[in-house]
């Protein structure tokens, strides 16, 4: 039976991913920051296992929470550097929480609040991450776009598997017409119809 995090890790217990997302999770509920998991975890969601020992979270926060998240994460069990987080605040990048002693990583996102994300933000969808607790997850077709933004920056081939998969497993679940929709007003259509082909996937 895997033991639950309770908040301080027995010494050299090593935190599962799912009960990071849970701690998590708990976090932004507590505080009310409005919050989406994105990325691997979230492709993993809708696609096919892959293995990541990061979570990314996109999150709107102002400079108001920044003492009290710190709180929800002490400095002997997490590395999170405060300068940090107000830069990233400021200039609506991202910052990073550590678990030193399993290795995982999690990026915080701080929203831009543009139409993407006023879009994304409006179509989250409750997913199962415990027996007994949901979490709010971008929609599939919004961890697409993401990805093939990611594809378009830096080339990396995981992105396209990653859609590639979602794509396979959950078909029935992705509105392709509102994925064509953004892909052309942030201008990687090309990558997408293509990808398309290549998947054998029919035309939104």
């Amino acid at each position: 039976m895997r033991r639950k995090y309770i908040g301080k890790l027995p010494k050299g217990y090593l935190m599962e991913q799912y009960e990071l997302l849970l701690f998590l999770v708990d976090c932004f509920e507590k505080l009310n920051i409005p919050y989406l998991v994105t990325g691997a975890v979230a492709s993993v969601a809708y696609g096919e296992p892959r293995l990541t020992n990061d979570i990314d979270i996109v999150v709107d926060m102002s400079p108001a929470h920044i003492d009290v998240f710190k709180s929800c994460f002490p400095d002997n069990e997490f590395y999170l550097d405060v300068d940090s987080m107000k830069e990233a605040i400021k200039r609506c990048s991202q910052f990073n929480i550590i678990h030193p002693e399993s290795g995982l990583k999690v990026d915080i996102i701080i929203s831009k609040k543009d139409d993407f994300d006023q879009s994304r933000f409006a179509r989250i969808k409750k997913i199962n991450v415990s027996e007994t607790k949901s979490a709010d997850f971008a929609a599939p077709e919004d961890v697409i776009i993401k990805k093939l933004e990611y594809f378009k920056e830096g080339r990396s081939e995981k992105h396209l598997r990653d859609i590639a998969g979602m794509l396979k497993i959950s078909p029935e679940l992705i509105d392709r017409a509102y994925i064509s929709f953004w892909a052309k007003k942030l201008n990687f259509s090309k990558i997408w119809e293509e990808l398309l082909k290549k998947t054998n996937s029919s035309k939104p």
